[in-house]
């Protein structure tokens, strides 16, 4: 390695004949890169792993991935909130990245290319970050989440600037561990699923993939990582641990969705529609207030919530229709529908989805992408609807006390 670079924060480890060299990187860090660039040439290691899960890795080495997503059936399985949280991590780290003019994960792209070149194999360890957010997600009360979710979408507007000396003070481990270290004790639901468990699957993941086979490793991975891989990685040496595979399998799985949140839709659609029944059986008139109510209230709220993504106004009215409807029938939700309206008058060009990822950097880039837009009407229409449903429902219980 060039003895000029500054040296990040590294561990060795050895696991059946195989040694680790872990190095710690900062992700928005030109330093961490050319530090990574030389190592990797130095053609020590058979072997080079990254923090990288498969689905990073390809929108790293090919970001066209993303001009091929089918924005449709992405929102038909469900997804939208979570590709739309993805996309809002990823612009936090592009916005530092362009401040101090470096590639986000370009020492991860370094690390595979440089292997390539000098004939290493490469071993992804991280964990699926789709995984992570929905175990994350399911961490916390769900009291909490909208603050969670608030906080990654403020994450978008603010000023905060970010020199490089700060930056490459993190390599040192002092300042990002302390920082974890306060994570860890203010909210340990958060800590396990973003770093403690992350740092015991990429471990296994090591131990399935090279322990016995390869003979040197280098293993580039966020400083804020390293001690806890290395500790896991020699737990796993002493035996103290599960075994690998089971490791990973148990770390995989996504936490079974709780009952009451899929059973109280439909709790709330059984108690509007006795309502109604109620209603119509005292008079008609009031029968059909009831209805107008539901129709005003739920309809207006969700095209109200696409009129503040900026979503078409053949949307707007299509929402407005669409979602008194949709919310006496769960399996169809609101946001849906707008999105799919939006997709259809609005529908995305290819260019949109190419600036997707510079878009999103920008607050006022999530309202004129399509891509982006379209996302934020599948979110807006639908917190708009869930919220008609509460405050109409609220509204028809008081027309039948004063009835």
């Amino acid at each position: 390695m060039d003895d000029n670079l500054p040296a990040g924060p590294r561990r060795t480890v050895i696991v059946d004949g195989t040694e680790y060299t872990l190095l710690g990187t900062a992700h928005v860090s030109k330093a961490s890169a050319d530090e990574v660039t030389a190592e990797v040439r130095s053609g020590r290691y058979d072997t080079v792993a990254i923090e990288l899960c498969s689905g990073r890795y390809q929108a790293l080495m090919d970001p066209s991935a993303m001009e091929r997503m089918d924005l449709f059936q992405v929102l038909r399985r469900g997804q939208g909130g979570m590709v739309a949280a993805s996309l809002a991590l990823g612009a936090y780290q592009q916005r530092l990245a362009e401040q101090l003019g470096v590639e986000p994960g370009a020492e991860m792209k370094a690390a595979a290319t440089e292997a390539a070149a000098t004939g290493a194999e490469v071993v992804l360890i991280d964990r699926d970050v789709g995984v992570t957010l929905r175990r994350l997600y399911h961490s916390v009360p769900w009291w909490q989440r909208f603050g969670l979710l608030g906080g990654l979408f403020a994450s978008l507007i603010t000023s905060e600037r970010v020199s490089a000396e700060d930056v490459e003070k993190l390599k040192q481990g002092d300042i990002l561990e302390s920082t974890f270290r306060e994570v860890a004790q203010g909210s340990k639901a958060l800590y396990q699923p973003l770093i403690a468990e992350r740092d015991r699957y990429m471990a296994a993941r090591l131990i399935q993939a090279c322990a016995g086979r390869c003979k040197q490793v280098l293993v580039v991975v966020g400083a804020g990582h390293l001690d806890g891989l290395a500790r896991h990685l020699q737990e796993e040496a002493s035996d103290t641990v599960l075994d690998p595979d089971s490791v990973v399998h148990v770390l995989s799985k996504t936490p079974p969705p709780v009952r009451w949140p899929r059973i109280l839709p439909w709790v709330v659609v059984a108690v509007v529609l006795a309502g109604f029944a109620l209603g119509f059986s005292k008079s008609a008139e009031l029968g059909w207030a009831m209805v107008g109510d539901w129709v005003v209230i739920n309809g207006g709220l969700s095209a109200l919530g696409v009129l503040l993504a900026a979503g078409h106004p053949v949307t707007v009215i299509g929402a407005f229709f669409a979602a008194p409807i949709t919310s006496i029938n769960p399996t169809v939700g609101a946001g849906f529908v707008a999105a799919a309206i939006e997709l259809t008058v609005r529908h995305p060009r290819i260019g949109d989805f190419q600036a997707l990822r510079t878009a999103v950097t920008r607050w006022h880039g999530w309202w004129t992408n399509r891509v982006a837009r379209t996302l934020l009407v599948f979110l807006f229409a639908t917190l708009g609807s869930a919220a008609g449903t509460y405050i109409a429902g609220f509204r028809i219980f008081e027309r039948l006390v004063g009835a």
